[in-house]
């Protein structure tokens, strides 16, 4: 399912995508997910630890015999995000949930993904993957804000000089992915994040999420996938390339033509496809391919810098299994800060925010999938920038300082007066408002049955806490298990019915069979043995 913004293209089916075993035919590779079942060359089903048993001496916000689950951060379609921390090291963790049920479950897959990947800069860790009751659980590094998020606070523009540092840096993430012999296929703002703050690589941009990613060639021999036409479309359509609008085999270009509008989407606030309109969505994505091709790349980058229009032409000319010149694309775009005096010293337009302090998880918390959320909004205005208007006290006379801070003192004195009779008439209103909801409690609950009183007692949870999304996720299970035997019920009854029709029917037919005379001789001599009134029809 594609969304206009951010929201990925799902396939109808994951089976559709997935490949043959490159193992057992190299001549006729064509390609392999992570996800398929005995097509990984690494062989990572031995790596993984599937359990059904993962809690602590029958503590149950403990995962992985010591991840210790926190409070919920994040929710997505792969399933719900809750910050953790590691019991050993004291580390902060992230620890997806997924359903096990899940049409097309993503986690082991991610899993394998890490494996292949590990010890690859700036790609968190997978620590543990296992069962825990009806999800797969998955337990990574704990990261920042996304790019997106640090979009949205820097007002949605970033500077020149933000976006090529920022460029450089995804261009080496997805160089260092493809040698892997692996391409994302979804890249995207939201999939880039950068590190906690006070870690060492604060400001570095990671990546993640790889239930996309496939293989582009067989690690052992090489061979790339055969070029191919009339796949289905896979990634964000804000950002895919051309051809993957066009139904073709995606590879190494498709990454780097993605990379090139999200570049642009960062300069410019916006990209010229978005906000199409059409009556479904497959004429939407239809429109956004035919936007993106009748685009020049040099109009997309007029008011900023040439390098940038380059970039997206070279890239959108790479042959189907072309190398791209990663070194010489870094290269390129670092040009343009020569052109505007500036250099890459490793500082970001995020860093400026609240007052130079940076980001701040704990202005105006707002929880991605991956870790922090947002500090002060766009349009938001701190109580630093309310009083901006105020004049300082050193521009004022010793009098006027005087005089301004009697006032001061005495609305300070009077507003804590106030404010001390407010809160006592709202403490005795409240006093008042508890001993009758006591009261009612009480007797509420005195007729209450048992299992209400017990169900009443779990409606208190926190809701961002893990007993609490395991409290929806097994009302959510018994609600489908009810549906499940109604639906079958309904069957049986159907099957029940159409038997007794067909009995019905059959019964019939013997019917009309046994009083039909099986020949005209047979008819002749019934009439013979009735004798000569019975052949005149008098009796």
């Amino acid at each position: 399912m594609i969304s206009s913004a951010y929201d990925t293209i799902n396939m109808s089916t994951q089976a559709a995508t997935r490949l043959q075993n490159p193992r057992n035919n190299n001549s006729n590779f064509t390609g392999t997910n992570i996800n398929a079942t005995n097509g990984n060359p690494n062989n990572m089903n031995n790596q993984i630890q599937r359990t059904d048993n993962t809690t602590n001496n029958g503590d149950s916000t403990i995962v992985g015999l010591h991840y210790k689950i926190g409070k919920k951060i994040g929710e997505g379609s792969f399933g719900v995000l809750f910050e953790g921390i590691n019991m050993i090291n004291g580390l902060p963790v992230a620890i997806k949930f997924e359903p096990r049920k899940t049409e097309a479950p993503q986690l082991k897959d991610e899993y394998r993904t890490y494996k292949i990947v590990a010890g690859t800069p700036n790609i968190p860790h997978a620590y543990y993957f296992g069962q825990e009751g009806l999800h797969n659980i998955l337990v990574i590094d704990l990261l920042g804000p996304s790019l997106e998020d640090l979009f949205d606070w820097c007002s949605r523009k970033f500077s020149v000089k933000t976006v090529v540092q920022i460029a450089v840096q995804m261009i080496t993430l997805i160089e260092d992915l493809h040698a892997h012999d692996l391409i994302y296929r979804d890249i995207k703002p939201d999939n880039f994040l950068i590190g906690r703050p006070g870690a060492p690589d604060e400001n570095n941009i990671h990546l993640i999420d790889f239930g996309m990613a496939k293989q582009y060639r067989d690690p052992k021999t090489k061979q790339h996938i055969p070029y191919r036409e009339k796949k289905s479309l896979s990634g964000t359509a804000r950002y895919m390339s051309i051809n993957t609008h066009l139904g073709r085999e995606q590879s190494r270009r498709d990454d780097m033509e993605s990379l090139g509008h999200v570049f642009f989407y960062f300069l410019r606030g916006q990209l010229p496809w978005q906000g199409l309109k059409a009556p479904n969505n497959k004429q939407k994505y239809e429109k956004i391919g035919e936007k993106k091709r009748s685009t020049n790349v040099y109009d997309l980058a007029q008011g900023f810098p040439i390098q940038f229009g380059r970039y997206l032409e070279i890239v959108r000319n790479l042959s189907f299994d072309e190398t791209p010149d990663y070194e010489g694309y870094r290269k390129l775009l670092l040009s343009s800060l020569d052109d505007l005096n500036q250099k890459a010293d490793g500082e970001y337009d995020w860093m400026k925010l609240n007052g130079g302090h940076g980001w701040d998880a704990n202005i105006n918390k707002k929880p991605n999938l991956h870790g922090y959320g947002h500090p002060n909004p766009p349009n938001g205005k701190s109580r630093r920038h309310r009083d901006h208007q105020k004049t300082p006290l050193q521009q004022l006379s010793q009098q006027q300082q005087q005089q301004q801070q009697q006032q001061q003192q005495q609305q300070q004195q009077q507003q804590q007066q106030q404010q001390q009779l407010l809160q006592q008439q709202r403490q005795q209103q409240l006093q008042q408002q508890q001993q009758q909801q006591l009261q009612q409690q009480q007797q509420q609950h005195s007729q209450m049955p048992a299992q209400q009183q017990y169900e009443t007692e779990k409606s208190k949870l926190d809701p961002t806490s893990f007993e609490a999304y395991k409290q929806q996720t097994q009302q959510r299970y018994t609600q489908q298990q009810q549906k499940l035997k109604q639906q079958q019920l309904n069957k049986q009854r159907e099957q029940q019915y159409t038997a007794q029709q067909q009995q019905n029917m059959n019964y019939q037919q013997q019917h009309m069979q046994a009083n039909q005379p099986v020949s005209q001789q047979e008819d002749n001599d019934s009439l013979e043995k009735k004798g000569f009134f019975a052949q005149l029809g008098c009796c």
